[in-house]
């Protein structure tokens, strides 16, 4: 009987700390639906809305027009893509490990982008090749909010959904507060969105012109990561055009 006393023991001791765990969760989802997205306090700026001074990408691409980062592809010619590639953040402000990164962001319809956080430089032949996590935005916004793996995991969270990866490698769902079509509503097309990332631990929350879109926890131990660069996409396919201005970070 002992054996099976050690056992409710020890299954209790974990089951105690995954409701911590998930409390301490949901107070931090919580303050992500309740906060004052006005409150600028404490932002340093990672674009001087000039020109790409701490940002490189292909030339070809990337430039900077009224007052915005700016992504161009073509049909033809050097910005033909074969490949997604990034306009990535080497400038002098320190990425922290946990922040809430803001900007704002407007897409052409046939578009797809996204905001690239606790990423890294891909090796290989092709330069300013990206992989971490995606705050994706699209032009059409049918995936806009979500968390996607840019050559990492692939799809991660659900827009409407608190998500979790799982040591797995799989998709969970934990809760579910909005439908997506809903929330979709809620996107501008063609138009400037106000796009905010909070990252605290493995903790990611993504909100679009003030709405939590999705939040993602990242139970992977083998493959999570918590810290990174920046990166936009400009992503391959059809002729496409993405603009990005007042890019700001603080610590959380």
């Amino acid at each position: 009987m002992s054996g099976f006393a050690d056992a409710e023991s020890s299954r209790s001791l974990r089951n105690m700390k995954k409701t911590v765990l998930y409390g301490a969760l949901l107070g931090l989802i919580a303050a992500a639906f309740t906060a004052v997205s006005a409150q600028e306090e404490g932002f340093a700026s990672l674009f001087n809305g000039k020109d790409l001074t701490g940002w490189t990408g292909d030339p070809a691409v990337w430039s900077v027009e009224d007052g915005a980062l700016t992504g161009r592809t073509s049909d033809s010619g050097p910005a033909k893509l074969k490949y997604n590639t990034f306009l990535i953040y080497t400038g002098g402000v320190e990425i922290p490990d946990d922040f809430v990164l803001r900007f704002d962001i407007k897409l052409s319809r046939n578009g797809n982008s996204g905001m690239q956080y606790r990423s890294r430089v891909l090796e290989g032949d092709e330069p300013y090749r990206v992989g971490g996590y995606q705050a994706d935005f699209d032009g059409a916004a049918v995936y806009s909010g979500i968390c996607f793996g840019e050559g990492y995991y692939g799809f991660i969270a659900e827009r409407g959904a608190v998500s979790e990866f799982g040591e797995d490698r799989q998709l969970h769902t934990l809760a579910r507060f909005a439908e997506s079509d809903d929330l979709k509503a809620d996107v501008k097309i063609e138009d400037w969105n106000s796009y905010e990332v909070i990252a605290r631990g493995y903790l990611m929350i993504h909100k679009i012109n003030g709405k939590v879109m999705s939040v993602f926890v990242d139970n992977n131990k083998d493959e999570r990561r918590t810290s990174g660069i920046l990166a936009i996409q400009a992503h391959a396919g059809p002729p496409m055009e993405v603009q990005v201005k007042n890019v700001r970070i603080k610590a959380e």
